[in-house]
């Protein structure tokens, strides 16, 4: 049960960071120089002391240490698929409420079957290691 609300939160830190750290970067492209370095170290500047990127980008960067954690007791055939998609649920929810973009009606069904396949793995892990581990003697 652990392993599958770590996998939530993960997909939670990084979905729904991903918009704020979309807005904590706008403007970058406006950043110019005369020379290719320049105009690396003046970008580099300007990501480093926007406080609107740093706060999302390290509560994305936690989600990733939830993740590492979280592998240990984890198979990766569920833990990747299920914090990925749910990745990209929160990333649109997110986006929505922050009146980013429209959800489109294909959108929202793609996040219902992508809710619905996420519960159906989790509760088959979920009852997999509930039951005991019976071994039949042949």
């Amino acid at each position: 049960m652990w392993n599958a609300l770590s996998l939530i939160l993960v997909g939670l830190l990084w979905g729904a960071t991903n918009p704020f750290i979309k807005k904590g970067s706008q403007g970058i492209q406006k950043v110019e120089a005369n020379s290719r370095i320049k105009k690396l170290l003046l970008e580099i500047k300007f990501i480093v002391c926007r406080w609107q990127y740093w706060i999302p980008f390290l509560l994305n960067q936690s989600g990733s240490l939830v993740y590492f954690f979280t592998l240990q007791n984890t198979e990766l055939s569920l833990a990747v698929p299920v914090a990925n998609s749910l990745t990209f649920v929160f990333t649109a929810i997110t986006a929505k409420l922050l009146g980013e973009e429209k959800l489109p009606p294909k959108a929202l069904c793609g996040i219902l079957l992508i809710l619905v396949g996420t519960t159906i793995c989790m509760i088959d892990r979920i009852k997999t290691e509930s039951e005991p581990n019976l071994q039949t003697d042949l």
